[in-house]
């Protein structure tokens, strides 16, 4: 801090020597002139007055002021639109001069048939491709035209496709994503080729173990459509095809279950221009969502290595039970944890309670972290660590221990107001993304029907209670288990052994 200091000081000293020198090359009527507004200069700098300097409050001539900023700027409303077959969009003002639109699809894994496994996977990465308007080149030249920023993603319940450009070029955003996300041509060549890189993205799956662990304790703990691979089996890659996607996407990709969502768009352009494109997709009724049962479950890969990976994980309600959703949410943020090396600085992340009572206290454990998944029905929350092998059992114990020490009550009131602070941080930072502002009116309207206020959401962050935080989590702990382990697990203890450590 006092080297950027010293370095602008040194900066200031250097113009003021220089502005006390005659130019080298200049005329010498300059030469006088420069020397005549010298004093003038340092008597302003040094707090006096020049007649020499033009007031700042002279008009410029030809200079035209913009009229100033209200003081108070109302935020804009969002409004939504259904249109006959079913199909909702949705948009939002802002000042920013970009736009960001996305289309939004009640559709995930847990839509996948056994035959269609890997159907959704394939999907994200066949996003952007060839049309049967648009060879992949023209799609991209025209995207990069417009300096235009495209992506796509899929989780187990919903996909997203979104579009990010100047608002000037919305009719050509609007129909460059339409065309993308309706008409794709899946040419035998292009699915081949995303296939060759599913199977390379598969393999170094294996190498992230916390990805890896998170996507196997939902196959263990759950029954049902969420147990269904995020990922394509390597046993499905042989299977899918164009053909394929084509079926799944006629089944699913239905007018009922789509939100056109945009950030900084007016909505009466929106449905201008996006109305013709989608009016006539099918109206057909919306699908009743897959059951899924939580169950709990042990999974266990022994790869060898000196280290043990391990994930402990429990039921959540979902999303559309808010208010526990919110507190599964603060909980995580109380829980904190981290890495015992911090890639953002010394002290990061230092203060959560996994930090300072685990990853402070003992060195055996490198990795230590709270997390949750959370779904429309339901959801899980666990811990994730990574121990050495010797130290893995006793690694397990401690996070046993944690979570049992939340739910007795040891959280106090500077912990709850903390994690609070930065629960609301988070989302409140997050959400000055035109692209996750999008992505929230999309996913909320797919979820609920509407999007419900931030302030709700905050509101119900500063009510929870020390009380709420412990009775939480000693109803959630006292459901079955689901554990995951990888790497060395030669060392882990049983199944019920571990889940005994919670009651």
């Amino acid at each position: 801090m006092y080297r950027t200091a010293a370095s602008r000081a040194k900066a200031l000293k250097g113009v003021l020597t220089r502005s006390l020198r005659p130019a080298r090359y200049a005329s010498s009527s300059a030469a006088a002139a420069t020397s005549s507004s010298t004093p003038g200069y340092l008597s302003w700098l040094g707090g006096g007055s020049s007649s020499s300097l033009t007031s700042l409050d002279m008009p410029l001539q030809g200079v035209s002021l913009p009229p100033p900023l209200a003081d108070k700027v109302e935020p804009s409303k969002l409004k939504i639109t259904t249109l006959p077959n079913g199909l909702k969009i949705a948009s939002e003002m802002s000042p920013s001069p970009a736009a960001s639109i996305g289309l939004y699809v009640d559709c995930g894994s847990i839509y996948e048939a056994p035959y269609f496994h890997g159907a959704t996977h394939l999907l994200e990465r066949m996003a952007f491709k060839s049309t049967l308007n648009r060879t992949h080149f023209r799609l991209v030249r025209e995207i990069e035209a417009i300096g235009g920023n495209t992506s796509a993603s899929a989780s187990r319940e919903q996909m997203s496709y979104t579009i990010d450009a100047l608002k000037t070029y919305v009719p050509e955003m609007v129909e460059v994503l339409i065309d993308s996300v309706r008409n794709p041509a899946f040419l035998d060549w292009e699915v081949n080729e995303e296939l060759r890189k599913m199977k390379v993205e598969i393999a170094e799956l294996a190498k992230n173990p916390m990805g890896f662990l998170l996507e196997a304790i939902h196959s263990a703990g759950y029954s049902g459509a969420l147990a269904s691979p995020l990922y394509a089996p390597e046993s499905a890659l042989d299977r899918l095809n164009g053909e394929l996607l084509e079926e799944f996407m006629t089944e699913n990709f239905t007018a009922a279950r789509m939100v056109l969502a945009a950030s900084g768009v007016e909505h009466e352009e929106l449905l201008k221009v996006a109305e013709p494109l989608v009016s006539d997709l099918p109206n057909v009724p919306r699908q009743v969502e897959p059951k899924s049962q939580y169950v709990g479950g042990d999974f266990r890969q022994h790869t060898g290595g000196e280290a043990t990976h391990f994930a402990v994980a429990f039921e959540v309600p979902g999303w559309n039970n808010e208010k526990e959703a919110v507190t599964a949410t603060v909980l995580q943020m109380l829980m904190g944890g981290g890495g015992s090396f911090s890639a953002g600085g010394p002290g990061k992340g230092m203060h959560s309670w996994l930090y300072r009572r685990v990853l402070n206290e003992y060195q055996q454990v490198q990795s230590c972290t709270a997390f949750t998944s959370i779904f429309n029905n339901t959801g899980l929350f666990g811990i994730y660590g990574c121990s050495s092998s010797e130290f893995a059992a006793t690694a397990i114990e401690l996070a046993a221990k944690e979570l049992k020490d939340v739910a007795g009550g040891q959280v106090n009131q500077q912990h709850l107001d903390r994690a609070k602070a930065a629960t609301k941080s988070a989302v409140l930072m997050n959400l000055e993304s035109r692209m996750i502002e999008a992505e929230d009116i999309g996913r909320q309207i797919l979820t609920y029907g509407e999007r419900k206020p931030v302030d709700q959401f905050l509101k119900t962050v500063d009510q929870l209670t020390l009380k709420d935080i412990a009775d939480f989590t000693s109803k959630v702990i006292s459901k079955p288990l689901t554990m995951g382990a990888f790497g060395d697990v030669l060392a882990v203890p049983s199944y019920d052994t571990i889940s005994s450590k919670f009651h």
